[in-house]
C-alpha cells in the first residue's frame, strides 16, 4: 500500500445528488474566455502553425516553469517516441518494458528496431533494473524505459547500467507530467525523455507531446526533425512533420494557470480513493515520494482476473467505467507474440482496472466505487 496520507477531500460539484455517467477520465478544460483570449492573437496574426509565438511560448514555459530542459513540443507522444529513437540512430536491439502502453513497443519495431522485453518490479511496475543487464548482447543501442502511471523508473539504476555498456537511454514519459525524482523534473533524466498531452493526460493541449534532452546539439537535430528536416531553405537533414500548431499551444497556455489547482485535486482524490480502499483485499502501486508524483492514474490491483473482470462488470452496471490500462502485457501482444517471457507483467496485466479520475469528478464517486469493490470481493 502507499504510504500517501490522505488530504481533506473537496467535491468539484456536489449541487446535484444525481450522477451522470463516469468515464476513466475527462480533461480539464479552462474557462472558455480564458482560452479564447489566447487564442485572439492566432486570429489577429494569421500564424496557425509552423511554429508560430504560441509554441514559442509554450515550450519557453515548460523550461523555465517546470525545470525541464530543451522542451519540443510536437503533434504528440507517438512521434516523440519515434523522433526520439531516430534521432539517436539506434540500430538493432532496445532494452524495453513489458508493461506499458503498446504505443513504446509499436516505435521501436516501427524504426526497425528490436524490442527486447525486460519483466517489472511487482510493486512500482516499471522495469525491473535487476533484470536489464541479462537482456543486453552486442546488439543492444540502448533501454527505452516507461514511467508508469507516472511513477518515476529507478533512473539511477538504469543509468548506471547506460553508463557500463555504453548504451543511450529514452524514457517515456507519457503519464510522468510534473513527477519530480529528488526535487528534479523526471523528465530531465535519460539522453531523452518524451512526454504526452494528449486530451486523456493530467496535463492536457487536447494532442500534443513533447521530447527534452541536455544535449544542445541534439536538441537541434530535434527540431530540425520536426519540420521535415527543413531549416529555411536546407533540407539536408532527413526528418518527419511532427510539428504542432498554434491552436493546440493556446490550450497549453490557457491551461498553465491551472495547473497547481489540478495537480491539487488529483493528489486529494488518489488520498480519498486510497483511503476508503484501505483494508479491502486489493493491491495499490507502490509511491515512495508522495509529493513528487503527480498521482495521474489510480491503479487498482486484483487477486486474479475473474475478480477484477467481476467488480468491472458490476461498475459498468451503474455507470461508472474503469479501464483496463495496460492490457495485455507488451509480450501478448499479436505482433510480438512472446507470451510467458515476463510473468510478473503478464499477470500484472490480467487483473489491473484503473479507476476513474478526472478534475470534476463528484467527491461521492471513490466511496461507491470502494463499497462495489468490497460488496462483489466479499460475495
Amino acid at each position: 500500500m502507499s504510504s500517501i496520507k490522505p488530504e481533506p477531500v473537496v467535491d468539484a460539484d456536489t449541487s446535484s445528488p444525481l450522477r451522470g455517467p463516469v468515464p476513466v477520465t475527462k480533461p480539464f478544460m479552462p474557462p472558455f474566455e480564458e482560452f479564447i483570449e489566447v487564442m485572439r492573437g492566432v486570429w489577429d496574426r494569421g500564424w496557425v502553425t509552423n511554429n508560430g509565438p504560441l509554441v514559442a511560448e509554450f515550450e519557453k514555459a515548460l523550461e523555465e516553469r517546470f525545470g525541464i530542459q530543451g522542451p519540443v513540443f510536437v503533434a504528440n507522444g507517438t512521434l516523440a517516441l519515434h523522433l526520439a529513437i531516430r534521432a539517436l540512430d539506434l540500430k538493432g536491439e532496445i532494452i524495453t518494458t513489458a508493461f506499458t502502453h503498446p504505443v513504446t513497443t509499436i516505435s521501436i519495431i516501427w524504426e526497425g528496431c528490436t524490442p527486447v522485453f525486460v519483466d517489472i518490479d511487482p510493486e512500482t511496475f516499471n522495469i525491473d533494473p535487476a533484470r536489464i543487464e541479462e537482456r543486453i548482447t552486442p546488439r543492444t543501442s540502448a533501454i527505452l524505459a516507461t514511467h508508469v502511471y507516472g511513477v518515476p523508473c529507478d533512473v539511477e539504476a538504469i543509468q548506471a547500467i547506460a553508463d557500463r555498456h555504453g548504451l543511450k537511454v529514452i524514457y517515456d514519459g507519457a503519464h510522468a507530467f510534473g513527477t519530480t525524482y529528488k526535487g528534479r523534473n523526471i523528465l530531465n533524466w535519460g539522453d531523452i525523455s518524451t512526454t504526452s498531452f494528449h486530451a486523456t493526460k493530467i496535463f492536457q493541449t487536447v494532442e500534443g507531446g513533447s521530447l527534452h534532452t541536455k544535449d544542445p546539439v541534439l536538441l537541434e537535430k530535434l527540431r530540425r526533425m520536426r519540420q521535415m528536416g527543413q531549416w529555411g531553405e536546407s533540407f539536408e537533414l532527413m526528418g518527419i512533420n511532427a510539428k504542432n500548431s498554434e491552436f493546440h499551444a493556446a490550450m497549453g497556455i490557457a491551461n498553465l494557470p491551472h495547473y497547481e489547482e489540478i495537480m491539487a485535486r488529483r493528489k486529494t482524490q488518489w488520498a480519498h480513493y486510497a483511503r476508503v480502499l484501505d483494508g479491502l483485499p486489493v493491491q495499490l502501486i507502490r509511491v515512495d515520494d508522495s509529493d513528487g508524483y503527480n498521482h495521474s492514474y489510480f491503479p487498482v490491483v486484483f487477486r486474479d482476473q475473474l475478480s477484477m473482470m467481476s467488480v468491472r462488470e458490476a461498475l459498468d452496471a451503474i455507470d461508472i467505467h474503469p479501464r483496463r490500462y495496460f492490457s495485455p502485457a507488451t509480450t501478448e501482444l499479436p505482433y510480438v507474440q512472446l507470451d510467458g517471457t515476463c510473468p510478473t507483467a503478464e499477470n500484472l496485466a490480467s487483473r489491473v482496472l484503473c479507476l476513474p479520475m478526472y478534475h470534476e469528478l463528484q467527491e461521492g464517486v471513490p466511496d461507491e466505487v470502494a463499497g462495489v469493490i468490497a460488496d462483489v470481493l466479499s460475495s
